[in-house]
């Protein structure tokens, strides 16, 4: 594949000499033509490179989770969600949200989404962390500007392919009734499921579908996704001891900073990518950063992605 990208660059470069002898506007045509889509072919193929994780292929888990700030924080949280189902409808992934928690006036608490889709895991790994948004909060009645936080988690989805087993001895299920805005299930029906998991102390929880049938699997394929991101974090962790670089625990750096007010602004701050069309970025538009981010991942520095024509 790389041969025959490298043969047509060859053959472009003839081309070239040619406009540059006899000034045809015809072979002037064809050179674009191709050089366009040499470049198209060029990025797919370059891109696909990003995802040789071993679960890079898989659909994804997204939980995000307010920070501390009330209000402001659950509507962050919310906007947080938008922009990602925006991302998603973009690259034509199939999305269920599968637990929400709304917040006291608005917004959410937290909310974990599913994504299916090509490369959903491999795309989407690059967005967990801290996200800061700073702006005039629409909730201030002195209109004073407000920064909050939000945690980003992305969880691979594990399949029948992936070996996780449960002790249902270590497990602890819960029955409660669903809360959200309405449906005629809501407040009436014991058909959330909640999962403890005494071992690691980690819990999940579904609550959107109808059946608590249909809500337990849901929460059984969450927490086996948790506990597999676990034993990835833990052999991650090992390597990074070993090579006798420092672990660091709990939510960690911010990774991105959305700046409303007193200027427009988005910045990446792992790999400096940065742009003043905030609302773009808030409608979905955010493959630049990830892309960057898992070239950072892959190569140890941010690319600022090269023309194969240049």
């Amino acid at each position: 594949m790389w041969n025959g990208l490298l043969t047509r660059l060859g053959d472009l470069e003839a081309i070239a000499e040619l406009v540059a002898e006899t000034d045809d506007a015809e072979l002037a045509a064809e050179f674009d033509r191709g050089s366009d889509a040499l470049d198209r072919d060029f990025h797919r193929e370059r891109t696909e490179l990003l995802f040789a994780g071993e679960h890079d292929t898989r659909p994804a888990i997204l939980t995000i989770s307010a920070g501390a700030g009330g209000t402001e924080a659950t509507d962050w949280a919310e906007m947080l969600l938008r922009m990602y189902l925006r991302f998603a409808e973009r690259h034509r992934w199939r999305t269920e949200i599968i637990d929400r928690l709304d917040g006291e006036q608005a917004g959410l608490k937290s909310v974990t989404v599913s994504m299916a889709g090509r490369g959903a895991y491999g795309w989407m790994r690059a967005e967990r962390g801290v996200h800061r948004l700073v702006r005039i909060s629409p909730f201030d009645a002195q209109k004073r500007r407000q920064t909050t936080f939000a945690l980003v988690e992305v969880l691979p989805e594990v399949d029948d392919d992936i070996e996780i087993e449960l002790d249902w001895d270590q497990i602890r299920v819960d029955t409660y009734r669903s809360q959200g805005a309405g449906g005629q299930h809501v407040n009436k029906t014991d058909s959330a499921i909640r999962l403890t998991h005494f071992p690691t102390g980690i819990v999940v929880q579904s609550q959107n579908e109808r059946s608590q049938t249909q809500n337990k699997e849901n929460a059984i394929k969450v927490l086996k996704s948790r506990l597999l991101e676990r034993a990835l974090e833990e052999k991650e962790a090992e390597l990074r001891k070993l090579k006798g670089e420092h672990v660091e625990a709990g939510w960690g750096n911010q990774i991105r900073s959305y700046v409303l007010h007193p200027y427009q602004m988005v910045k990446d701050l792992r790999t400096g990518v940065e742009t003043s069309n905030t609302a773009a970025v808030l409608d979905g538009d955010i493959d630049t950063f990830v892309q960057a981010e898992l070239e950072r991942l892959a190569t140890g520095t941010a690319s600022q992605g090269g023309s194969a024509v240049e």
